[in-house]
């Protein structure tokens, strides 16, 4: 019956390597297709899996954490995977549809079951019909499967010629192309991560205070969230008049390299997702490919890019590994605006993670920005790569920028050093 050789297949998707060792993954797979068999489909939603299968509280945000659509993006991945490998003559195929949770059975034609009560609601195609093939007016056959070879050869040359002419005529992949190609390698979308730090700010009443004795001053929000609070240095606050404001901390350098990565990744028609503070994991770094930003601020970047050639030091700078003594350091001006920054561009194959990770930190903000301006422009990035080694685009990469600071607003990025293995 239906059932019983969905129900099989299943058994041997769950038991092969693509899947053996994963308890998440096979235990979505069961989940959806046991309850697509049962009819059960309104528990084929993203908010009754997150709770069902991964143990997620039942009112959990799904915008907040992407537990399901990770999960399921690995699924359809793996059994992409398993299908590569599988005999060709599997009576029934199983998929999961982009955009769904519920299965989808594919029969294979030879095999096709008769409908019955116990069929999944994915119906599988009609069984070949039993009319015979001598039919009055029908072609003989021969001749049928002459004609047939015949035109299915020039349709493959017409292909072929087509997909020629188009290659002779495709442009060469520029740098910007190459260095960002292995997010390719992966169906799933490009995590852009970014900190967010625990903002502390003065409690309204402090504000009110002030103004009893300055009227006009910070009547608004927008005054409060805008301008400095004008505190002689000899005035004291208690912890009580300080609060936490969970709203507020994405720094500017890395809300801009954001915008630029993400712009990039539009224009090469890759889906990204933009993830902040505590809304993503290290699963969810395993699942996908990943642009970390920031530096000292981001945790995940500091785990990521520790004890590289270029490595970031708190109070410190960027440091080259020995024999090396290079250091560079941001430099201030007498009221301790930047006037010169730094910043790392890492570029890793195959990171901590197992997936394609880039970072773009700055040891502060306005190098973080330059670091997503230069992985987000064509000539820039051309520029930084002109040096390198002929095959730069199998190999890791980091590069040290340097930005000019004026104002606040950070220059073009120059590359100043770089190392490729």
């Amino acid at each position: 019956m239906a059932k019983a050789a969905i129900l099989r297949e299943l058994e041997r998707i769950l038991e092969s390597p693509p899947f053996r060792g994963s308890t998440r993954r096979k235990e979505f797979l069961s989940f959806v297709v046991r309850h697509s068999l049962e009819g059960r489909h309104e528990l084929l939603k993203e908010r009754t899996i997150g709770t069902e299968v991964f143990h997620r509280e039942a009112n959990y945000a799904t915008g907040d954490d992407p537990v399901v659509r990770v999960q399921a993006g690995e699924v359809r991945r793996r059994l992409e995977q398993y299908y590569y490998t599988a005999p060709p003559d599997l009576p029934v195929r199983i998929g999961i549809p982009l955009g769904s949770y519920t299965p989808e059975f594919h029969w294979s034609a030879a095999v096709a079951p008769v409908s019955s009560p116990e069929a999944p609601a994915t119906h599988p195609e009609p069984a070949p019909s039993s009319v015979p093939l001598e039919q009055p007016a029908a072609m003989p056959k021969r001749r049928w499967w002459w004609m047939a070879g015949v035109a299915g050869l020039a349709l493959v040359l017409a292909v072929v010629v087509a997909g020629l002419g188009l290659r002779s005529h495709k442009p060469p992949a520029s740098i910007v192309d190459i260095f960002w190609s292995p997010v390719f390698r992966s169906s799933q979308p490009v995590i852009i991560c970014l900190a967010k730090p625990v903002v502390y700010r003065p409690t309204v009443e402090v504000y009110e205070d002030y103004a009893r004795t300055h009227p006009g001053t910070f009547e608004t929000e927008a005054e409060r969230d805008n301008e400095v609070l004008p505190l002689k240095p000899e005035e004291k606050i208690t912890w009580g008049d300080l609060r936490v404001y969970p709203g507020y901390g994405v720094a500017a350098g890395d809300a801009y390299a954001a915008v630029q990565v993400s712009n990039q990744l539009v224009r090469m028609g890759k889906a990204s997702q933009v993830r902040i503070g505590n809304s993503y994991s290290f699963e969810d770094l395993r699942n996908s490919p990943a642009v970390v930003l920031g530096a000292f601020n981001n945790r995940w970047t500091m785990q990521m890019t520790s004890s590289l050639h270029f490595e970031l030091m708190f109070d410190v700078g960027i440091q080259e590994q020995a024999p090396s003594t290079r250091l560079w350091t941001s430099q201030f001006d007498s009221h301790g605006e930047y006037t010169i920054d730094y910043g790392v561009v890492t570029r890793l194959l195959d990171s901590k993670t197992g997936q394609f990770l880039i970072s773009a930190a700055g040891l502060g903000s306005p190098g973080t920005q330059a670091a997503g301006e230069l992985i987000s422009n064509p000539q820039l990035l051309e520029e930084a790569m002109r040096t390198a080694p002929a095959d730069w685009d199998r190999k890791n990469v980091q590069l040290v920028l340097q930005t000019n600071v004026i104002d606040s607003i950070p220059g073009p990025p120059h590359v100043i050093a770089s190392y490729f293995w």
